[in-house]
């Protein structure tokens, strides 16, 4: 499978992972999501970036643009391990450039679930996963609070 330049949207994901029986093909699937993702900037490797609860080294740049309709929240990322940086692809996939209260009231968790990811990952990536989708939630809710 051939991923461009630029993540899919996560509709399109859901439907390419659907497409894919087999967990090995899923698996370097999500690889290559994470490849595909635009680089992070080397100063965005910083401990106010990193987050926390990941046993891979995780980082999350947040960037806040005000739209008609309140705060937008654009996401980048980047992880040290290839699979992790695959999850990273989703999740901003998934919420990036979307408004703050959209973001609050999203649940990754229905995402995650029909992609069949649970029963397929680690513990520890489950909860580097889970950490992931806290912080964005926490930084979209101050968001939608400041507007």
């Amino acid at each position: 499978m051939n991923i461009t330049a630029t993540f899919a949207p996560i509709d399109r994901i859901l439907d390419d992972f659907a497409f894919l029986d087999d967990w090995d093909d899923r698996y370097r699937y999500l690889i290559e999501l994470g490849r595909a993702l635009e680089p992070l900037a080397p100063e965005a490797h910083s401990d106010a970036n990193k987050v926390q609860g990941c046993a891979s080294q995780v980082w999350l740049e947040k960037s806040v643009r005000q739209e008609a309709d309140g705060a937008h929240l654009d996401f980048k990322g980047d992880s040290d391990a290839l699979i992790v940086r695959g999850l990273v692809a989703i999740v901003i996939a998934l919420f990036s450039g979307r408004p703050a209260a959209e973001i609050v009231d999203t649940d990754a968790e229905a995402v995650f679930e029909k992609i069949g990811l649970r029963e397929h990952l680690t513990a520890q990536r489950s909860n580097g996963l889970r950490s992931m989708v806290t912080r964005i939630k926490t930084e979209a809710a101050a968001a939608a609070a400041a507007a």
